[in-house]
């Protein structure tokens, strides 16, 4: 008999009742290191005073008013956004996945009301994840995401990840429109773009005429010690993706764009019931907020290199479970040579939570708030989880 909740998840035995910071608190008492932060969400961790405050004023205000009217908070969130990126302009939705729907109409529409609208073709690469819904899949394109779900959606082209001379030969195409790329892949095994490749693909973009569209859903609002992981390489795109850390653990997502690229986007070509809606806004100006105080990033860039450096020591411990670090500030991966999910369920009986991605890694996700003291915690817990790999391997 299927159970109530759609069994779509392969879910760990865990019920967590309370979120204190970088810590959550099982059924039962036990207290977890949290180094997941809800996939990349918890940016400023758990139960964080600023977003509860701004959450119940909202709450005890107004829940709801829909598009139909101005919204206050949408118009302050998005100013901010506008303020502190290459934006001119802001979309709101409830998730990473419309995002990315939004970017893929909002390409086609550009291109058809520059009256070439066979540009349609969209280039992706191996290894990408940009959310669940069809166009996301199809924009992927692996086998794990789209095995049962064809007829898929026409107008992505999959490159190999890393392969220059297939993607100069593709972006010569007629009926490309634009690239799409997460800067720091995330699903995809925490696979870091140079930012010479950036800036490659920028040119490349230039030199075609094309758009540019980075999916930042999950390394951008801080996590690589930028604002926006692209902000390294010097560069901007055209649009942008951005989910995740912007709403704090409320579900809120955003597609940023500047004025050219959303020129097709006039009144009724797209739209949202809850996109923007007070609550998410009010949340999602609180987080922009605390991130963008002065020294804050700076604190993520100096607790990003304590972090990799206890990594790399955890690495060299453990050369029989560990192979490598990747990543970029506080969106780390362990290359593990004993089996991810193996690491992880350890984890879980060291009270320490981890998540894993693609290529056999071990991705660490820690909030932005997490402090020298509880990275330490949590690598002691990562070291005994390892050592009871090792015993396991060596046992077989």
């Amino acid at each position: 008999m299927i159970s109530p909740v759609l069994p779509s998840y392969n879910r760990a035995k865990l019920s967590f009742v309370k979120g204190e910071g970088s810590w959550m608190v099982e059924a039962d008492g036990r207290r977890f290191l949290d180094f997941a932060s809800g996939i990349a969400v918890m940016s400023l961790g758990h139960g964080h005073p600023a977003l509860v405050k701004a959450l119940t004023d909202q709450a005890n205000a107004l829940w709801h008013t829909s598009n139909l009217y101005v919204v206050p908070q949408q118009e302050a969130l998005a100013e901010r956004l506008v303020e502190h990126t290459f934006a001119d302009t802001v979309f709101f939705c409830n998730s990473g996945t419309e995002a990315t729907e939004l970017a893929v109409k909002m390409t086609r529409k550009y291109w058809a009301d520059s009256d070439t609208p066979e540009r349609t073709t969209i280039l992706t690469f191996e290894g990408a994840f940009h959310g669940r819904s069809i166009a996301a899949i199809s924009a992927a394109g692996s086998e794990k995401l789209t095995k049962g779900f064809g007829p898929l959606l026409p107008g992505f082209r999959h490159l190999p990840f890393g392969d220059h001379d297939a993607l100069r030969e593709a972006a010569k195409a007629p009926d490309v429109g634009a690239i799409m790329v997460e800067p720091l892949q995330g699903e995809g095994g925490i696979r870091t773009l140079p930012d010479a490749c950036l800036k490659g693909l920028r040119d490349l973009c230039d030199e075609h005429g094309l758009l540019l569209i980075f999916d930042e859903i999950q390394c951008g609002v801080g996590r690589t010690g930028r604002l926006f992981a692209h902000e390294w390489a010097g560069i901007a795109p055209d649009i942008m993706m951005v989910a995740k850390g912007i709403g704090g653990g409320y579900p809120l997502g955003a597609l940023l764009a500047t004025e050219k690229a959303a020129r097709g986007m006039t009144a009724g070509t797209h739209g949202s019931t809850y996109g923007g809606n007070p609550l998410g806004c009010a949340v999602g100006v609180a987080v922009m907020d605390e991130i963008t105080k002065p020294g804050f990033l700076e604190e993520v860039r100096r607790k990003a290199g304590f972090l990799r450096q206890k990594l790399e020591g955890l690495v060299a411990a453990h050369p029989d479970v560990f192979e490598a670090v990747r990543g970029s500030g506080l969106m780390l991966g362990l290359k593990c040579r004993a089996p991810n999910t193996d690491i992880v369920a350890a984890g879980y009986d060291e009270a320490v939570l981890t998540v894993p991605a693609a290529d056999n890694v071990l991705r660490i996700l820690p909030a932005l708030t997490i402090t020298e003291e509880e990275i330490a915690q949590g690598i002691d817990r990562l070291d005994a989880a390892a050592t009871a790999v090792s015993r396991k391997i060596a046992a077989a």
